[in-house]
């Protein structure tokens, strides 16, 4: 059994402004190719296929164009993330036969895709506000977390492969498994103040192909990241993005990753402004630059702009701070919104939150996220 595993797509995303959507292309051409080039029995995607619950006219086309030309060749199973809106992306699955399929909702979850000998369940993303009362059982509702609703799920998917006899068991999850490195550029799905979920919980599993986090990585035997096809933040800049192409044999597991197309390089640089504009390095590539002189330049982006045509973020950052100054913190998409928000209560009244006023601010936080996953 021969399968490819994908996810993070993050249809129609931007960096620092710049639209990633015909680099995104690319990578789904580049799919495509690897897919038929290497005969595989079915494509798992294992969600955020798009970056946001409705998505661009333009996004929806790329996708519907990218899958069209799979399943021509292949089986497609596809799940939703954390960003998907699983009644949006699920829209249809009740029609799609054959080689297109999607598995987005609970009620789904333990009703395998059968590809030759393997089952592959596709588990949506389960948030535990919606999914717990949805997975309870007769001990009544779940505890409010993500291993619980997972545990849940996976006793239901345990209990259909005990009636079935094919010989592998493939499950598709979208989670924050303990053990795994995360980068700047995922969305925070804290629960309770708590995200992540023990890699036993996939007992049972012959291989188990997550989603979410961005870097490609094996967080326990055959639990395996493949993580995000482009780098989508500056923190991602030394990972190696890639396809896993995994062989399920009668007794071994391969998995070995093919390397994505990079559409441009990301680099961080630092120096005095002539230091930096003297040298010719990455002038091709996507930077961060940080000027260090004592005191700002004139004209300091269009300077920098004209040597370096792809910086996405220009900074000024003095060495040492700058004499007799106070640097404020940089407040960017990869702070915790939390901590964010108690630097604002210290700095408001001299203290940080109480306990109880920090309870609040992460419940009111994680009701806010809550309901953009759900709209």
């Amino acid at each position: 059994m021969r399968l490819l595993h994908t996810s993070d797509w993050h249809l129609g995303r931007t960096l620092h402004g710049v639209d990633l959507l015909e680099h995104q292309a690319a990578y789904l051409d580049h799919l495509v190719e690897l897919a038929r080039a290497e005969r595989v029995d079915a494509v798992l995607v294992a969600g955020d296929v798009y970056d946001r619950a409705i998505p661009s006219v333009e996004a929806v086309a790329v996708l519907s164009d990218a899958l069209a030309r799979l399943s021509e060749s292949t089986t497609v199973v596809l799940t939703s993330g954390n960003h998907d809106s699983s009644t949006r992306l699920g829209f249809g699955a009740a029609l799609m036969r054959d080689r297109l399929r999607l598995r987005t909702s609970v009620a789904g979850l333990a009703s395998p895709v059968v590809v030759g000998d393997t089952l592959v369940y596709g588990l949506p993303y389960l948030d535990p506000d919606f999914a717990r009362a949805q997975l309870a059982d007769d001990d009544g509702l779940l505890a409010r977390s993500h291993e619980a609703v997972l545990a849940a799920a996976m006793r239901r998917v345990r209990a259909d492969r005990a009636t079935r006899a094919e010989r592998h068991a493939v499950v598709m999850a979208h989670a924050f498994v303990t053990g795994g490195q995360p980068s700047e550029s995922e969305r925070d799905i804290r629960v309770g103040g708590v995200d992540q979920v023990p890699a036993g919980v996939f007992a049972g599993a012959d291989y188990v192909a997550l989603g979410h986090l961005h870097g490609p990585q094996q967080v326990a035997p055959g639990v395996r990241y493949s993580g995000s096809p482009l780098a989508y933040s500056f923190g991602e800049q030394h990972q190696h993005k890639s396809t896993a192409l995994v062989d399920l044999g009668p007794d071994e597991l391969r998995v070995t990753l093919v390397p994505a197309p990079v559409p441009r390089a990301l680099a961080d640089v630092t120096g005095t402004l002539d230091e930096l504009l003297a040298s010719p390095a990455h002038t091709a590539d996507w930077v961060r630059v940080t000027v260090t002189d004592a005191a700002r330049p004139p004209d300091l982006q269009q300077r920098v702009r004209a040597h370096f045509p792809h910086a996405l973020v220009v900074l000024h950052a003095p060495a040492g701070g700058g004499a007799g100054t106070s640097r404020a913190v940089v407040v960017g998409a990869a702070s915790d919104p939390l901590q964010v928000a108690a630097q604002f209560v210290l700095h408001v009244t001299g203290a940080g939150p109480a306990p109880a006023e920090a309870a609040v601010l992460r419940r009111a936080y994680e009701d806010v996220v809550g309901a953009e996953r759900s709209a």
